[in-house]
């Protein structure tokens, strides 16, 4: 078995605002009864945060629970422990409609951070990036592609797409950012 890599081996651009692949990252698809109190457990269970409302995410010393619809999250956790989060999701939801699948190699992550980040997040997706705030998950597009973010504090926003188009949402996160393309809107 080959050794897991990045999508773009921790790729940064400095702009006015920064922008950089985070590396490897944890990610899972967890799909069934959100309101089902096995699948809170779980979730608890394997992340040690409760389960986000609708559009919400929560994070804590486990890991990250993001909304993503009616019937899907997606939990993100450490990328080594992934395969086990899996595991302990499948065999505690085994009685339920649940599934779980790691996606960590079909996923990227970036940060986009800097005082100015939301206008580069507002550059490239029809989601209302001013009223956005920390704990709130937006599934939307990103330019051209499907894409997902959230804020983990006033200035840094957690990108994530599909990584067979990381090369893509990385340039384009970059060009917004380059010195100069300041709109200075938000």
């Amino acid at each position: 078995m080959s050794n897991a890599v990045s999508a773009l081996d921790g790729a940064t651009y400095q702009g006015f605002c920064k922008v950089q692949e985070m590396g490897l990252v944890g990610m899972i698809t967890l799909r069934g009864d959100l309101g089902a109190a096995a699948m809170a457990k779980a979730v608890k269970a394997v992340t040690g945060v409760a389960m986000p409302g609708q559009g919400a995410v929560t994070t804590g010393k486990g890991g990250t629970v993001a909304w993503m619809s009616p019937d899907e999250l997606l939990v993100m956790v450490d990328h080594a422990g992934a395969d086990a989060a899996v595991a302990k999701l499948s065999k505690a939801l085994a009685k339920e409609h649940a599934l779980a699948v790691n996606v960590s190699d079909a996923r990227a992550v970036f940060h986009v951070t800097g005082q100015a980040a939301r206008e580069v997040m507002a550059k490239l997706s029809p989601a209302d990036v001013s009223a956005l705030a920390p704990g709130i998950m937006r599934r939307t597009r990103l330019a051209q592609v499907a894409g997902a973010f959230h804020m983990l504090d006033e200035g840094t926003f957690e990108v994530v797409c599909f990584r067979s188009v990381a090369g893509y949402v990385f340039d384009v996160l970059a060009n917004a950012a380059k010195p100069g393309s300041e709109v200075g809107v938000l």
